[in-house]
């Protein structure tokens, strides 16, 4: 007899796959009853909105879900052939005519530049602005074209460049937001103000020191625009099925397919960002983070004012702000 009482080896076996099935599909069905949804039908017609990464992932379904409320959509991506095949595809779905693409490469500070400069030419306003693409690596150490870690330049150099080249198109377009996808991932890491360009560090635990850096930079942010008509807030989507865990190598393939099958959809991601976009309820307030459509605390040593301070200061040097550049 098996030590679990039964008499049938293949029937202990048996029962012993059934009950893990059992207690995944629980964690499975509590992830889902957890899982926030922003059900609001609010019109935005007349509204422009632009987001970053939005030719995949939740990018992709946030600007599908905004063209469909009426908003203009500017698609910012830095793959123009899947961008385009997005904006075909969301145009045809809702019938929204005015979904844009534009290049944007995060990582190169020209690139950010000249997206900057592009939109300044064409657009007279700005409500929304979404920093939504992200860039992971897991041992492949590389550079951007400027010398920084390509991680930090994606996603924090890139994000805190756009904003200030677009921050007085925002200021003009008020009540305007600014969105920043964070993750709780932070949590594992912390930014080392002695060494922001960490080209010799581990990409994967970058990714990690990259969301510090997203929530950092969006409470300085915040706290530099009290007084205007611009909010800033940063959400975690949860952990997403998405392209982002593409360059995962195998082996470590194999335990993430078992591991995915618990994240949230691309749908279920976007819908903080969707929130903080839209939603009425968050008109006026800033500074916050939010997961599942609400808002959510933040660890103590993430809450170090004076750090993030310190982190924007010397961000400002790395990307070479200079004194025509808009200041916040």
């Amino acid at each position: 007899m098996s030590p679990f009482g039964f008499n049938d080896p293949l029937t202990a076996i048996a029962s012993a796959v059934t009950g893990v099935a059992i207690v995944l599909s629980l964690i499975k069905y509590y992830l889902y009853l957890t899982c926030g949804h922003f059900t609001s039908s609010r019109n935005m017609e007349g509204k422009t909105v632009l987001i970053t990464g939005a030719n995949s992932g939740i990018g992709k379904e946030t600007a599908r879900d905004l063209a469909k409320r009426g908003a203009r959509v500017i698609m910012a991506c830095r793959n123009m052939a899947t961008a385009k095949e997005a904006q075909d595809e969301i145009v045809k779905e809702t019938g929204n005519q005015n979904v844009t693409v534009l290049q944007l490469d995060l990582s190169s500070q020209a690139s950010v530049r000249e997206l900057a400069a592009e939109v300044l030419r064409t657009e007279r306003k700005l409500d929304v602005l979404i920093h939504n693409a992200g860039f992971a690596e897991t041992f492949r150490k590389s550079k951007s074209v400027d010398g920084i870690e390509f991680t930090m330049a994606t996603n924090h150099y890139g994000p805190f460049l756009l904003t200030h080249l677009l921050i007085d198109l925002l200021k003009r377009s008020g009540p305007s937001r600014i969105v920043v996808v964070a993750s709780e991932l932070y949590r594992f890491a912390s930014v080392n103000l002695d060494n922001l360009n960490p080209v010799g560090s581990l990409p994967a635990y970058l990714y990690y020191v990259s969301k510090c850096a997203n929530i950092m930079f969006t409470r300085e942010l915040a706290r530099r625009l009290e007084g205007t008509s611009v909010t800033a807030n940063c959400l975690h989507p949860g952990m997403i099925d998405s392209g982002i865990w593409r360059n995962v190598p195998f082996p470590l393939t194999l335990p993430m397919r078992v591991i995915k099958s618990f994240f949230k959809t691309t749908v279920e991601g976007a819908q903080t960002s969707l929130y903080l976009a839209c939603s009425e309820e968050v008109q006026g307030v800033t500074g916050k983070y939010f997961m599942d459509c609400k808002e959510a605390t933040l660890s103590a040593s993430i809450s170090d004012m004076e750090r993030a301070r310190k982190l924007w200061e010397e961000s400002a040097k790395i990307v070479k702000l200079t004194e025509s550049d808009p200041k916040i």
